[in-house]
């Protein structure tokens, strides 16, 4: 009997210590000029930043103007500017200023819990992870 307990209890908490995705947030830097990405692992952001495959960041975190039609957001052009890792965040400034009155997304992708296997078994599909849009209002 009190083996059974014991094994109920170390599945109980061993299903229930899932850790939870952090908590990523976007705000405005600089005087309104750039877009500070708070929240995302130091260790993963100095192995990016170390990368110097040009464009990375704009692939990874790209930054757009909101279209009045919503529906479109999908199609619409990376704004272009520069990133950088400052105190474990990531900056970004474009490279034409932040027009006033008009909402920006960050795109942050979630590429958290994927292995490789669940691509090689066909659960996920390159390009296919899901992201969230961070909004920007200025």
């Amino acid at each position: 009997m009190k083996k059974s307990v014991w094994l109920l209890l170390l599945f109980l908490f061993g299903c229930a210590g899932k850790p939870k995705a952090p908590a990523i947030t976007a705000s405005l830097t600089d005087n309104n000029s750039a877009i500070k990405l708070s929240g995302i692992d130091e260790a993963i952001t100095g192995e990016i930043a170390r990368d110097s495959t040009a464009g990375i960041w704009e692939k990874l975190l790209p930054v757009y103007k909101m279209p009045k039609d919503t529906d479109l957001k999908n199609y619409q052009p990376v704004q272009p500017g520069r990133y950088k890792v400052k105190a474990g965040s990531v900056v970004f400034t474009p490279d034409t200023p932040f027009v006033k009155g008009q909402l920006y997304f960050m795109r942050y992708y979630h590429f958290e819990g994927s292995s490789i296997w669940d691509y090689i078994k066909g659960k996920k599909r390159l390009g296919e992870a899901g992201y969230s849009d961070l909004l920007i209002a200025l």
